[in-house]
């Protein structure tokens, strides 16, 4: 199947992909959600293109990370109603965490959750081999987001890995950006420094949910030429032909990543980075 043809396709269902695919990397850990927003989030993000297809491409870099001789201790930092912390399982033993009460009531009782912030997180130097925070950090919640990133960098082990994600981009700030309080969207280059600000070192670093970015493009675009956001919610599942091409998509560029690929531009950025005293 040809790139062009998944366009083609995609572009038929545009107006309801389009708008999952510029918002949903916002949406995902959304401190002010509603509840609602958050019940909707625990029931699609099992199936939905955006959630899969990303946690495929998270695994393309973290199932190349050096064996340990015991399970991984990892920590999902703004886990939300905690969908990613089964996936997390192959990897360790995981434990989530969020600032949202709303959001911990629809997570799975059967992982350790707590209630916290990612700014003063409640627990010892060292605890973790792995932490994984994926669209937390922007939010203008988050009123340091260096402060963030040096307590994922206390907590984490000295031989300990960091994977972050987050929006890539300010010139791809739209009305949702506004709507769900976005404080902020990184390039590599703004990363790499906030991350050696907290003593954390880049080991990879790509852009990411590049394959469909001239979709993304196009609806920022369309956006300028609106005045009003709408309130709808973004987090539902488009139709399955549209949600298997755009999951087809991001397969190909977990394929890329594991090879050791990069992508020059995309709608986020994706960084594992590990504690810079490392030798």
């Amino acid at each position: 199947m040809s790139l062009l043809t998944v366009y083609v396709v995609i572009y038929i269902s545009s107006i309801p992909l389009v708008a999952c695919l510029v918002h949903l990397p916002h949406a995902e850990r959304i401190l002010r959600m509603e509840a609602s927003e958050y019940e909707i989030l625990a029931q699609v993000e099992q199936q939905h293109w955006w959630y899969t297809g990303m946690r495929t491409i998270a695994d393309a870099w973290l199932s190349q990370l050096p064996a340990t001789p015991q399970p991984r201790r990892i920590l999902d930092a703004g886990c939300g109603t905690g969908g990613n912390l089964s996936w997390l399982q192959r990897y360790g033993t995981p434990l989530g965490f969020d600032f949202s009460s709303h959001a911990l009531s629809h997570a799975p009782r059967s992982f350790p959750l707590l209630q916290a912030s990612i700014t003063h997180m409640p627990f010892a130097d060292a605890s973790f081999d792995l932490v994984t925070s994926f669209e937390v950090i922007y939010h203008r919640g988050v009123f340091d987001d260096v402060q963030a990133l040096k307590e994922c960098a206390r907590v984490l082990a000295p031989t300990g890995h960091l994977l972050l994600r987050l929006p890539a981009f300010n010139w791809l700030r739209g009305h949702h950006d506004d709507r769900v309080h976005g404080a902020r969207r990184y390039t590599k280059a703004d990363l790499h420094h906030k991350l050696h600000h907290a003593g954390l070192l880049p080991v990879r670093t790509s852009y990411v949910n590049t394959l469909l970015f001239p979709l993304a493009l196009w609806q920022r675009l369309r956006e300028r030429q609106q005045t009003n956001a709408t309130a709808e919610s973004d987090l539902q599942i488009p139709s399955p032909f549209v949600n298997t091409m755009a999951r087809w998509a991001l397969q190909r560029e977990a394929n890329w990543l594991a090879l050791g690929g990069r992508f020059p531009v995309g709608v986020s950025v994706l960084c594992l980075a590990r504690p810079h005293h490392l030798t």
